[in-house]
């Protein structure tokens, strides 16, 4: 017998769940907490199985009816409703409907969460941003492949060919990444290869004449801007880290007792932690920044606020200002002084000079089982190379014929405390001038 809704309406809830028949497998199930439940059973595979379909009154009776008859046509057809459901509810939640900038983000959020650095992360958001904001908010099944196209050209009609190739290069992921989240059945990106201009490879600007170098050094010593600007253009040439990680470092990562900095593994580009061997210069200039912005938070924080970072333009800037072209030296150029320099000697394995610079092995097999880290050679290079920036500094033009093997850095094996007394009461002609930071006006709460 079929229900009529005046039969629904006055059925009164009972001790135990019962239901109420309609035919073809509907029923509507009464809870003893008076909720009401529509439900259909069919066989599947020799199965019974149950199919969900809604609550009454928000479903009424004929609309329960209508969906028992699209269930009982998809089982015709060879279909399983509760699985046909259950992937039509999968689509709802990625629907090629979503916004091109917000499936980018959840990419990107996904990409923090498997150890992407933030500076990295926050980098591909602007790579992102490059496309405008026509596209971002285009859902993400409707884009073409033109569209990417002429966003691009956008980008190199400025001569920016190089972030043209990163804008397509990580557009391409967001897409491949909607196709394995079933939000779209491909990436229209795929046609693209070959349409941008290539980018010719520009090294970054490196002076790496042992004559300019002392220049150079000289010139840092005279700059008259910001003291910690001073100090990181300063430091930067002992430790030949990448920028970024000068410029993220934190005091806790760095332990005076041993002379040693360690950069975590989510700072690192190679994805692997780092640890750098402090020379006495290095521990000295350490010393003179802890006065500055110490003992906790960034080590070279922003101008604007401690609790970000160094803009990633100061050193670049404050070596323009100094009278070097960005052809000439840039902050990244340390890095390439450094491993030319170092290399020049003939005192150290490749090996050694490689690891200093935190660098993958091209070679993944020898990688795989070449695991030593060569520390004792390069705290012993760290001092080298520091005492041989002073000799650059003082006007030598030489690289040192001999290394002394079996000397070690005056601050290991020492307390931190008597290190910096030591500092305090040793510094040379570039004494350090304590100002306030931030600047009066800028202060943080």
């Amino acid at each position: 017998m079929s229900l009529t809704d005046f039969t629904i309406k006055n059925s009164k809830p009972k001790a135990k769940a019962y239901k109420l028949g309609d035919g073809g497998g509907l029923y509507l199930q009464v809870n003893p907490s008076g909720t009401k439940l529509w439900r259909m059973k069919y066989r599947w595979e020799g199965r019974e199985k149950k199919l969900a379909i809604g609550p009454y009154p928000l479903v009424s009776l004929a609309d329960a009816r209508t969906k028992r008859d699209q269930a009982r046509l998809q089982l015709v057809d060879g279909k399983d409703p509760s699985r046909e459901k259950m992937l039509a509810n999968y689509q709802a939640i990625a629907s090629g409907d979503d916004p091109f900038g917000k499936v980018a983000q959840e990419f990107i959020d996904k990409r923090r969460r498997e150890g992407m650095s933030e500076s990295t992360a926050t980098k591909s958001e602007y790579y992102i941003t490059r496309l405008g904001s026509a596209i971002s908010r285009l859902p993400i099944g409707a884009i073409t492949t033109i569209e990417i196209l002429v966003a691009l050209r956008r980008i190199e009609a400025k001569g920016n060919y190089e972030t043209a190739r990163r804008v397509l290069q990580l557009t391409g992921r967001v897409f491949r990444y909607g196709v394995a989240t079933a939000r779209i059945v491909s990436d229209p990106t795929r046609d693209l290869r070959g349409a941008l201009i290539a980018p010719r490879p520009k090294h970054y600007g490196a002076i790496v004449e042992v004559d300019r170098v002392g220049q150079l050094l000289r010139a840092i010593d005279g700059y008259d801007g910001q003291q910690l600007t001073k100090l990181a253009m300063q430091l930067l040439p002992h430790v030949f880290v990448r920028p970024g990680e000068l410029r993220h470092a934190e005091w806790h990562e760095i332990d005076f007792d041993v002379a040693i900095w360690t950069i975590p593994t989510e700072k690192m580009k190679m994805r692997r932690a780092h640890h750098v061997p402090l020379s006495r210069q290095s521990i000295e200039l350490l010393c003179q920044v802890e006065e500055i912005s110490g003992p906790s938070g960034y080590v070279f924080p922003s101008i604007r606020s401690t609790r970000r970072p160094m803009s990633e333009n100061t050193v670049n800037a404050g070596l323009r200002r100094l009278g070097f072209s960005g052809d000439e030296m840039t902050a990244h150029g340390f890095r390439a002084m450094a491993s030319t320099l170092l290399n020049e000697s003939g005192q150290w394995s490749a090996d050694a000079i490689e690891r200093a610079l935190a660098h993958g092995d091209a070679n993944k097999v020898r990688a795989a089982y070449h695991r030593g880290t060569h520390w004792n050679e390069r705290v012993e290079m760290a001092q080298w190379w520091s005492d041989f920036l002073d000799a650059l500094r003082n006007g030598s033009q030489k690289l040192p014929s001999n290394r002394l093997r079996k000397t070690s850095s005056p601050v290991r094996g020492r307390s931190s405390e008597s290190i910096r007394s030591e500092v305090r009461h040793s510094r040379d002609t570039r004494t350090c001038q304590p100002e306030l930071w931030p600047p009066v006006g800028q202060r943080e709460a």
